[in-house]
């Protein structure tokens, strides 16, 4: 029985990432509106969407998120769904209700008051964080990448910290990251293209040097992705002047940078990239959650609660192997096309199954590595360079696609692109 407060709502999703606003545009489309309402809502706590694989793009100050970003109501208007902004802070899985938490302003003062909400289903794509590791003083002094608000408040300590070496009397920055994935090593490339920018456009008694460590407590980097794949990155990385520290384990995080295994790691920023672990809030929910406190669904992304999904970083989906579902934008696309389907149609009752498509990474403007999987070349098609640049654009774009549709996406990309060579890659605001 539904609480009197509750406002109903066929299907409601929670998370406006890449695999939660992909299937609240999928069954907006399809079901629009029935009955007078719309029976789709997507409920996010920010007012605009950014594809998370570009975080590290806004942290180093190559991408203007607000430039970048798409908004929800605009979204939701063009795909028949209801936006409702807010925060997850209860769910009732027998009430079938979830609760929001109040909205405030700048002032503190209250703008909306919490609120209920009912559904028949309930979908939870909230994502995942960093797994900090327990590490002392990694909370207190390293910059996580795991939303806009990140990655902007990074970028206004990087841009202090850039001009403060410019005048300082070493003029050397040191940038440490911790983890070797993709985030971390696309990060580094992306904050020495934005130095060589800055750098180029400053007078000789202001020019300074940034050095950039990427500190890997595994064997080589790159642990996702084929080892080849991994070598020809290292190779690229180490001929731009990356330093690139593996088998090293973080013991602490200092003002002064890290502790490691392998000794000390002299750091003026310090940014945590390692790991994968869902919200601790996650296991308050009651549903079962896993030791990533990730929900535990079955192979049709069932949680243990009947009508509640939950896809993408914050699920824990079984592969036929018994290995976990991994945590990637392109694992929660392949999702959220699962579930659209399987909540339109009731006799769909095929199990899903994870298709690794291959993974691409990102090493600057013209350069980039990674592997396909199935299709050119065999089972394993390895690509670098331009090309595979080229192929990890295509990626970005194919989620717009999805969203927006192709000519909005084309016309996107190209305004985005003469922006660019207009403005320049670094922004300093």
């Amino acid at each position: 029985m539904k609480r009197k407060s509750a406002e109903a709502h066929d299907i409601v999703i929670v998370g406006g990432g890449a695999g939660g606003l992909e299937l609240a545009a999928r069954l907006g489309r399809k079901l629009g509106r029935r009955e007078g309402r719309r029976r789709v809502t997507l409920i996010d706590r920010s007012v605009f969407h950014l594809w998370k694989p570009s975080l590290h793009e806004v942290a180093a100050g190559s991408l203007d998120s607000h430039q970048e970003g798409l908004s929800y109501p605009l979204l939701s208007r063009r795909n028949h769904f209801r936006f409702v902004l807010g925060d997850l802070t209860g769910l009732d899985a027998e009430a079938r209700t979830v609760t929001l938490a109040a909205i405030y302003d700048d002032d503190g003062e209250v703008l909306v008051p919490p609120r209920t909400l009912g559904f028949q289903t309930l979908v939870l794509a909230t994502g995942s964080g960093s797994n900090l590791f327990d590490t002392p003083g990694a909370a207190e002094h390293a910059h996580l990448l795991e939303d806009v608000a990140d990655a902007e408040a990074f970028h206004r300590r990087l841009t202090t910290a850039l001009l403060a070496a410019s005048v300082s009397e070493e003029r050397v920055l040191r940038i440490a990251i911790v983890g070797a994935g993709a985030t971390g090593v696309e990060l580094s490339t992306e904050l020495l293209e934005g130095h060589g920018e800055l750098v180029a456009g400053l007078s000789g008694d202001q020019t300074f040097q940034m050095k950039v460590t990427i500190v890997e407590a595994a064997p080589r980097i790159l642990g996702g992705l084929p080892e080849k794949v991994a070598a020809k990155a290292a190779r690229a990385l180490t001929e731009r002047g990356i330093d690139l520290m593996t088998n090293a384990e973080v013991q602490r995080v200092t003002a002064q940078g890290l502790e490691t295994s392998q000794g000390p790691v002299p750091a003026d920023l310090v940014v945590w990239a390692a790991g994968v672990k869902a919200a601790d809030f996650n296991a308050e929910l009651g549903l079962d959650t896993g030791k990533l406190n990730q929900f535990v669904t079955d192979d049709r992304l069932r949680t243990s609660a009947p009508h509640i999904y939950a896809l993408g970083d914050c699920a824990q989906t079984p592969r036929p192997g018994g290995q976990p579902v991994p945590a990637r934008a392109q694992a929660a696309s392949q999702q959220a096309q699962y579930l659209s389907r399987a909540l339109l149609d009731p006799r769909f009752d095929k199990p899903f199954v994870y298709r690794d498509r291959g993974s691409l990474v990102s090493l600057g403007d013209d350069q980039g590595v990674g592997s396909l999987m199935g299709g050119l070349g065999g089972s394993n098609f390895l690509i670098e360079g331009l090309l595979a640049k080229w192929a990890y654009m295509a990626l970005h774009l194919d989620h717009h696609r999805s969203i927006l549709g192709a000519p909005r996406t084309a016309l996107l990309a190209l305004s985005r692109l003469l922006h660019r060579r207009v403005s320049g890659r670094l922004k300093l605001h």
